[in-house]
């Protein structure tokens, strides 16, 4: 059996074992099935990257089975496997992976843990048709399987009404980008007869100059065309007009936030965007849309992020930002580019979430940012690695000497803007340029807030609510002189155990038990 099978259908395999079996299976043998299943998906993936890396690999299709046959409209079930999906697959794979094993630790006090890791291998398996599809019918079916799994996840927390509405935005903002979507792979069957990727984008460039009839006018066709498809890209990658839903989504528990806005959901508008480049090179006008609203996204969502407090939602926000400079990168014609940010933010934007999860847990799931401080030496190994996160993404670096990965990657981006020497390219790179100064003052602002500084635990009502269920009275009086303490986090979240004093005299600690966590302070 070829290896992209394997790759492809084991995460779905996982996911109807763990999701049929559910509380009656268990929540370990869930959670092994599950993760087991990514990992071994994973360790496949890489091959087939390294192997393209090397220039030793060719692009090829892998049919499934006979899907369609109607009339003209003819295709069948195929993966494809060449140099941009040879990408994906490593990010999709590596991060789904990691996430599912920090989901062992962060969700252990869950009961309905099958259901969720469930949920997280048919997201992966949905994400994984979509950039394998060799047929614009099988991307908008894994497009929409992303849609449908990000609902499930998002809402995972069906008792909590804000989770519940949550879901219901990210659903149906979705859809409103996902009309542009179906109506720009419609009207490329029409005009080019097949849905076939390869051959639409042989024929691309014959179809230079010519016009079609669309809401009563005559427009350039790819022009119209590439519109469409990009107003898909809108929704699923939340561009400025169709962003709504991002932030929102934070109600979901963080390993889930980590898989949305890192490697996955997120980044499947630029994919469409990179992978019918072809299409979008015919049409001028399309590719300035595409950096017009990369480069407004990018310091848009910047300028929100440094306001917010929820250590969540300034990461969401700067992902949304993220993905502004990929797709500006893309309407300059940097498809290189375009991807290797997509690459290296995947990694360094889940290491933030992530690593946020654990402050978030250690901290009795208090989100706020202004009732942290003083964690660095409570939780060091998050700490650093959170360090490393934001110094991947603040870009830091000594030209052509060192530098963090989100240095070359946004140095690539903004090089390319500046180069194309347009006036809409200008206006890129300057957009760029302070939109890099504000993520630099709200990420180490994020750092700051958290690790330095008193500890500002007892301002925190949260907290105390949390710390009144777990003991159900004040150890105040009982005299003890013990200072407050955070959580100690699973050995799968990475991180330590030791808890930081503040002149607070009562035990902040809380049992991981569910009963301890109540409906209404039930965070991430």
């Amino acid at each position: 059996m070829s290896s992209i099978l394997i790759i492809v259908f084991l995460p779905l395999l996982a996911a109807i074992i763990a999701g049929l079996g559910n509380k009656r299976m268990g929540a370990v043998p869930a959670k092994v099935v599950t993760t087991g299943a990514l990992f071994i998906s994973c360790a496949l993936s890489w091959p087939i990257f390294l192997s393209f890396l090397g220039g030793h690999a060719e692009a090829s299709v892998t049919p499934v089975l006979q899907w369609v046959k109607s009339g003209t409209l003819d295709f069948d079930w195929a993966l494809r496997v060449d140099t941009l999906t040879a990408v994906m697959l490593v990010v999709i794979t590596s991060v789904s992976a990691l996430v599912h094993l920090y989901s062992w630790g962060y969700m252990s006090e869950e009961p309905d843990q099958p259901r969720f890791f469930a949920y997280l291998s048919l997201f992966t398996f949905a994400m994984l048709m979509l950039v394998t599809a060799d047929n614009l019918v099988q991307m908008f079916f894994g497009w929409e399987g992303v849609g449908l799994a990000s609902y499930l996840l998002i809402g995972f927390w069906f008792r909590k009404p804000s989770a519940n509405a949550a879901a219901m935005k990210a659903f149906v903002v979705n859809r409103v980008g996902d009309l542009g979507f179906m109506m720009g792979i419609f009207g490329t069957f029409l005009v080019f007869g097949t849905v076939s990727i390869p051959e639409i984008l042989a024929a691309a460039p014959g179809m230079a100059g010519s016009t079609i009839g669309f809401l009563g006018y005559r427009l350039d066709t790819m022009t119209v065309l590439c519109i469409l498809l990009f107003i898909g890209a809108m929704g699923k990658s939340a561009q400025l007009g169709l962003h709504t839903w991002l932030p929102d989504a934070m109600e979901g528990p963080t390993p889930v936030s980590a898989l949305i806005h890192a490697a996955t959901m997120v980044t499947a508008g630029v994919f469409m965007v990179c992978r019918l480049s072809p299409m979008f090179e015919v049409s001028p006008t399309a590719l300035a849309m595409v950096t017009f609203i990369g480069a407004m996204t990018c310091i848009f969502a910047a300028t929100v992020g440094t306001t917010q407090t929820d250590i969540k939602r300034v990461i969401a926000y700067s992902t949304c930002s993220q993905l502004g400079y990929m797709f500006f990168a893309a309407g300059v014609g940097a498809y290189g580019a375009s991807m290797f940010h997509l690459f290296t933010h995947a990694f360094f934007k889940a290491l933030l979430f992530l690593g946020a999860g654990s402050v978030i847990h250690a901290m009795h799931h208090e989100q706020d940012m202004r009732y942290y401080g003083g964690l660095r030496k409570s939780i060091p190994l998050t700490y650093w690695a959170m360090m490393a996160g934001t110094l991947a993404i603040t870009g830091v670096g000594i030209v052509d000497v060192f530098g963090f990965a989100g240095f070359y990657s946004k140095d690539a981006i903004l090089e390319a803007a500046y180069a194309k020497g347009t006036e809409l390219g200008y206006f890129a790179f300057f957009l760029g340029i302070f939109a890099a100064l504000l993520t630099s003052f709200y990420s180490w602002r994020l750092i700051f807030l958290t690790f330095f500084g008193k500890p500002r635990w007892e301002q925190s009502e949260h907290i105390q609510h949390a710390v009144h269920d777990a003991h159900g009275h004040d150890d105040h009086a009982h005299g003890h002189d013990d200072h407050a303490h955070a959580h100690a986090l699973s050995s799968t979240m990475r991180s330590s155990a030791k808890a930081p004093a503040t002149s607070g005299r009562v035990r902040w600690s809380l049992p991981n038990t569910p009963s301890t966590r109540c409906m209404k302070c039930r965070r991430g």
